[in-house]
């Protein structure tokens, strides 16, 4: 009967503690755990320059810095364009010195020639038509001789004038306008040299950014379109967490709040500030609603960057935040 009575009395206490530590857990407050990853900025190196690769200097998992050579392209065609490209620009540069060296002295020389020729002719026709006026005054020549005469002083006269006139255009050598457009032919002729040059420059490909190489898409040999990318980089300078966190959680990732989180792959803690949120959120697919709420959750992704370096950093590590 005594052992009844003890076991009775166990049976309750323990029924009372059971029941206890039940309302204990009922009324604490559940621990969240929200989980996101590392992501890093990722840059694609392309060239501008259809070809084959000739030569790629780096490896999955090497460090650059910026600047440094990554890969180049040969390109033939390209190369022949450069050549007619600087023929035409020193086509175009000649006849721009043509235009402002003038006439060769030769050519003025025989333009002064021909003005002092015909300045002659002009003096002795003057002095031919001077003569045959005297005598037909005097009744001497007939009206027809004298005409004759004044006609040919005259014709003579003009004759000097255009010599005179080429000679000085000669001596003044082209237009302006003419030098204008011979400079402007220059311009553009080694705007074209330029353009080639800049894209046969673009075959040298060299780091943007300092990073390291996480793939390596094409090698040397392969044919590389205009474009597409033959070198992946990733700057691990530039890295942050994201998250996917359901709109009822949103109200703890407000812009600019500051947050401890959890990196387990390097067992430690870092702070973390909240640098962007979506938005326009998602359907949530991961999670149900109850089916006492009319109307479903959404995710909105946040991100945020570490407020320190942290060394040995990987994309895709995971991120843990708790509270």
């Amino acid at each position: 009967m005594q052992a009844n009575r003890i076991f009775a009395v166990a049976a309750l206490v323990g029924l009372v503690g059971v029941l206890g530590y039940g309302l204990k857990l009922a009324y604490t407050p559940k621990v969240e755990v929200l989980q996101g990853q590392i992501e890093a900025r990722e840059y694609n190196i392309s060239s501008k320059v259809p070809g084959r690769v000739e030569q790629v200097m780096v490896r999955r998992g090497d460090t650059v810095e910026a600047g440094d050579l990554l890969f180049a392209i040969n390109s033939p065609e390209l190369s022949a364009k450069l050549m007619q490209a600087e023929g035409g620009r020193d086509a175009a540069a000649a006849m721009q010195l043509e235009a402002d060296s003038g006439a060769r002295k030769q050519q003025v020389m025989a333009s002064r020639e021909q003005w002092q020729k015909a300045k002659a002719a002009a003096t002795l026709a003057k002095t031919t038509y001077n003569r045959v006026e005297v005598l037909f005054v005097e009744g001497v020549l007939a009206r027809q001789k004298r005409d004759e005469a004044f006609t040919q002083y005259q014709a003579a006269k003009y004759t000097e004038q255009a010599a005179l006139a080429m000679y000085e255009m000669a001596e003044e050598g082209a237009r302006e306008e003419t030098k204008a457009a011979a400079a402007g032919n220059a311009r553009m002729a080694e705007g074209a040299v330029n353009e080639v040059s800049a894209i046969l420059a673009d075959s040298q490909m060299r780091s943007p950014k300092s990073g390291e190489i996480s793939e390596v898409l094409l090698q040397a040999g392969e044919l590389a379109p205009s474009g597409f990318p033959v070198v992946s980089l990733i700057d691990m300078q530039d890295a942050w967490a994201v998250f996917q966190v359901r709109e009822d959680q949103l109200k703890q990732f407000a812009k600019g709040t500051k947050l401890m989180m959890t990196l387990p792959a390097l067992e430690r803690d870092v702070e973390f500030t909240v640098s962007h949120v979506s938005v326009m959120g998602e359907f949530a697919t991961w999670r149900s609603t109850e089916s006492g709420h009319d109307f479903d959750m959404r995710t909105f992704e946040v991100e945020l960057r570490p407020s320190v370096e942290i060394d040995d950093l990987r994309v895709g590590m995971s991120v843990i935040f708790t509270r």
